[in-house]
């Protein structure tokens, strides 16, 4: 014990020596900031290796020519006035309906195509930029990842110390989690750099408060379609990693000495690029049509019963129901040429005590299903698996997958609404996949005689239709529309 004391006590002294040794004085804020030991070229590396792992999370780029194009005009606009002009800059629009914009070391900044549909003018969309690029020129991301890796190291230390890899995993779980968002201070910070590249460019820099606005009333929205509380909304989205209150940003706009907000909106040139974007899932990972989920691509549809709401994500489809009821739907990894009885026990669910397990056919296709009983803090739930296994070709089977979770008081209710579940999972032919259209934005002017009525009537999803409309169009609920604005719709 003894000599593990003093193992630790050494690796101590050497990172605390090492993070004396990495303060440097920042050039944006004039403030000393611990970077361990990286250079802008360090921080240009680590962000190249790690820009193939953002875009594999979240849906690729969206590959649109004008978009990209908009994007990194306004991007290189403002990083040319900052603290870090000469560093490589990258901006990428990513292809996913979250609502997101967060930056790397090294000058990768990435905004979703979700934040765009949301944002109502280039300024509102240069503000978010903006707010990113004072991350990295603030050294945020840079002591965030320093901070990472004395974390790593520290727990790597301890593992070795007292002979535990679990201690070592830990201490890494930890540190990511801890890791995932900026602090207020860091926040505070970026929003008064981003001010100031924003007045720099003479952008209006009020626009930081007009998307900060819609953001929250989209936040409470979405709480709404989740039925959780709508006040908590610094769970959701963008505000899970930027912790940022209004005031706070307008605190940081009147505080930045020097600068003044500029004239420069550009609301119609934005709202035009908009049109036909692409709104919600990519048809890519499928999508939602009511109770019914769709994927053309791979050309297979289901349904989930009317008491159930669906949510689509890239590792899942999730339908929430009755009393904490559960259905996910998901497609196996790998192909498995076995029985299907002995899939789900030996394969996908083997830690599981099955009752028992049966033979079904779905629509043609060989499957099975099972079911257990299992006990959280919550209550007792009956569970249900089933596989269906499709054979595409000689050397590829395609595996569905679902499993409902039913509170045991319910389970009798809901299990004829489940099983039509289970076998409407079908086909679909190459004509009705071409039918299946995903959601875009379009963009209308208000005429004479038009209201609100007049665009509802146009929106293409099943609820909170006057909510939705509003929030994207950053209209409160008192709002009327005036003659000659342009809005947001979402349809086919």
């Amino acid at each position: 014990m003894l000599q593990k004391r003093k193992i630790i006590g050494v690796m101590l002294v050497l990172l605390t020596t090492a993070d004396l040794g990495g303060c440097s004085v920042n050039p944006a804020t004039g403030n000393q900031n611990f970077t361990g030991f990286m250079s802008l070229e360090d921080e240009r590396r680590i962000g190249a290796k790690e820009h193939p792992k953002i875009l594999k999370s979240f849906g690729g780029a969206y590959k649109d020519q004008a978009v990209t194009a908009y994007v990194n005009n306004i991007g290189n606009q403002l990083a040319a006035r900052s603290e870090l002009p000469n560093i490589k800059w990258t901006f990428t629009v990513l292809n996913s309906p979250q609502i997101n914009a967060f930056a790397l070391p090294g000058g990768y900044i990435y905004v979703t195509r979700g934040l765009m549909a949301l944002a109502g003018s280039e300024a509102e969309l240069a503000g978010v930029i903006a707010h990113e690029i004072g991350h990295v020129t603030g050294r945020h991301t840079a002591q965030r990842h320093s901070k990472a890796t004395g974390a790593s190291i520290m727990g790597a230390i301890l593992g070795i110390a007292v002979g535990s890899r679990a201690v070592s995993e830990l201490f890494n779980v930890g540190a990511d989690l801890y890791l995932q968002s900026f602090s207020r201070e860091q926040e505070f910070e970026a929003d008064s750099l981003g001010v100031r590249y924003l007045s720099r460019t003479n952008y209006d820099t009020k626009s930081m408060v007009s998307f900060l606005s819609k953001l929250r009333s989209h936040s409470q929205l979405e709480a709404k379609r989740h039925e959780k509380d709508p006040s908590s909304v610094d769970q959701g989205d963008m505000f899970a990693t930027h912790p940022r209150t209004i005031d706070r940003v307008e605190r940081a706009i009147k505080n930045v000495k020097g600068t003044k907000s500029g004239a420069r909106l550009g609301t119609v040139d934005y709202m035009e690029l908009l049109h036909n974007m692409l709104y919600g899932d990519d048809p890519k990972e499928g999508f939602i049509k009511g109770h019914t989920f769709i994927h053309p691509e791979l050309r297979f549809r289901f349904d989930v019963p009317e008491s159930f709401r669906l949510f689509n994500s890239p590792r899942a489809v999730v339908a929430k129901g009755p009393g904490g009821s559960i259905i996910q739907f998901d497609m196996a990894g790998k192909p498995y040429s076995g029985a299907m009885t002995s899939y789900i026990p030996n394969v996908w669910a083997r830690r599981s005590s099955f009752k028992r397990v049966e033979r079904i056919t779905v629509n043609g296709l060989q499957g099975a299903t099972a079911t257990a009983r299992v006990r959280q803090r919550s209550g007792t739930f009956d569970l249900r698996f089933v596989a269906i296994r499709q054979k595409m070709n000689r050397s590829d089977d395609r595996i569905y997958r679902f499993m409902f979770l039913t509170p045991v008081n319910l389970t009798d209710r809901l299990s004829l609404g489940l099983r039509k579940t289970t076998f409407s999972l079908r086909s679909i032919s190459f004509t009705e996949a071409q039918q299946s259209k995903p959601t875009r934005i379009l963009v209308k002017p208000v005429r004479a005689g038009d209201g609100i009525q007049t665009f509802i009537r146009q929106m293409n999803i099943d609820d909170f239709k006057e909510e939705t409309f509003r929030v994207i169009n950053g209209l409160a609920a008192n709002d009327n529309l005036r003659r000659g604005k342009l809005v947001k719709i979402i349809s086919e």
